[in-house]
């Protein structure tokens, strides 16, 4: 196989993105680019969203900071040094809603400002388990909170440094997880099981 040059890596990654950024994927489903390959997902089953809808609720009712979020905010990221950025839309996005990070936000904004992202297994959970926690870190996102359906189990990844985070913290479904500051309260999990 010929020895590809920076370059030539640069130029392939260049014609991947403008591709990308080209998709029309059918109403329902996500076209994410990641690690330079693009990933297309179907829309997600009723318990994937039933966990998100949970999520949601107990951060409104126990958080004491009113948080934006959205489920369809595209992330524009630091991705591997040949790839383009990373294109990413993660089940979930939250942020202080003091900061109005989402108005006038382009489709792909930079994570800066972001708190909070989750994601819940799916179609793709090895991509949830690491090529997305790596790519999270690397944006310097500060929590990254995964529902992991197949492992039954949640885990917060907290303290990104380069491409993974420092400190990460597994429960089992039933059982609480610490959400720390800003939103300070155990996430209750028995709503997966």
């Amino acid at each position: 196989m010929p020895d590809l040059t920076d370059e030539k890596l640069r130029q392939a990654g260049e014609v991947v993105l403008e591709g990308f950024l080209q998709l029309e994927p059918p109403e329902g489903f996500r076209a994410q680019l990641l690690d330079g390959q693009i990933l297309v997902t179907p829309p997600p089953d009723g318990f994937h969203e039933h966990c998100l809808s949970e999520i949601i609720r107990q951060v409104v009712k126990k958080s004491g900071t009113r948080m934006d979020f959205s489920g369809n905010k595209g992330l524009k990221l630091p991705s591997r040094s040949a790839h383009p950025d990373d294109h990413v839309i993660p089940d979930n996005v939250l942020c202080p809603d003091a900061a109005q990070l989402f108005r006038g936000a382009a489709p792909w904004m930079p994570p800066d400002g972001v708190t909070l992202v989750v994601e819940v297994t799916f179609l793709y959970p090895h991509v949830d388990r690491e090529a997305k926690r790596r790519c999270y870190a690397r944006a310097g996102i500060p929590l990254y909170l995964l529902v992991d359906r197949e492992a039954s189990a949640t885990t917060l990844f907290m303290d990104p440094v380069k491409d993974d985070y420092r400190e990460h913290h597994t429960r089992p479904f039933g059982k609480p997880i610490t959400l720390p500051e800003p939103f300070a309260f155990g996430l209750d999990t028995s709503e997966f099981l």
